[in-house]
């Protein structure tokens, strides 16, 4: 995951820009696809936000830790939308697509095995752990399939899945992962991260031509 999320960043903003927004200015007015990214990123701006606040309660005597059925919830809600991300992307083309899923995962497995072992520490059983994340999971796929399929029949709706989508993984690579890769490397030597960085954008400018 230490060098996976630096890929994932420059993959997720050569989508946005080189793929995803390109494709909803073919279908609807720039201000409007513009505004729609914006939204997208002000809306996952205050919707993890939401979700953070689930997983850092406060009392006056400290910090507390969240219920399980709140992380589940929360987790739950995340895994959707990142499906609703996946099926947008699809809609372009499968390459698209797949691009997408893999920089999807690689920017939520951190935040899974965060998850798993809050619930284990919160004294839930390993293998109802395993077996609430397999369900949980199920949202992505249940989300992808159903925006895709919407997506297909709706071709209006389809730019403003492509423009919100973009907004969204602007917000993830801006605000989640690069300041990441701008801390102090775990590692001694030469800090590969900003070029992992590059190469996830340069293979997104590469195959986006061929997908097309």
């Amino acid at each position: 995951a230490y060098y996976a999320t630096p890929f994932a960043a420059g993959v997720l903003l050569a989508a946005a820009f080189a793929g995803l927004l390109p494709e909803a200015l073919h279908e609807v007015e720039a201000e409007i696809a513009l505004l729609v990214a914006l939204v997208g990123v002000l809306g996952f701006f205050f919707l993890e936000r939401f979700l953070r606040v689930f997983h850092h309660h406060h009392e006056h005597e400290g910090k507390k830790r969240a219920s399980n059925a709140l992380i589940i919830t929360g987790d739950t809600l995340h895994n959707a939308l990142d499906g609703v991300v996946i099926g947008a992307a699809f809609l372009i083309s499968p390459t698209a697509g797949i691009v997408a899923a893999i920089a999807v995962a690689a920017h939520e497995i951190p935040q899974e095995i965060g998850d798993f072992g809050l619930l284990l520490k919160n004294g839930m059983q390993k293998s109802r752990v395993l077996l609430v994340n397999v369900i949980s999971a199920l949202a992505t796929t249940v989300a992808a399939v159903l925006t895709f399929g919407l997506g297909s029949r709706e071709s209006d709706l389809v730019a403003y899945l492509l423009a919100l989508t973009a907004g969204f993984f602007i917000y993830i690579a801006a605000s989640d992962i690069i300041p990441e890769i701008h801390e102090k490397p775990k590692v001694s030597g030469l800090d590969i991260r900003p070029w992992l960085l590059l190469g996830g954008a340069a293979l997104i400018l590469i195959i986006s031509p061929i997908a097309h």
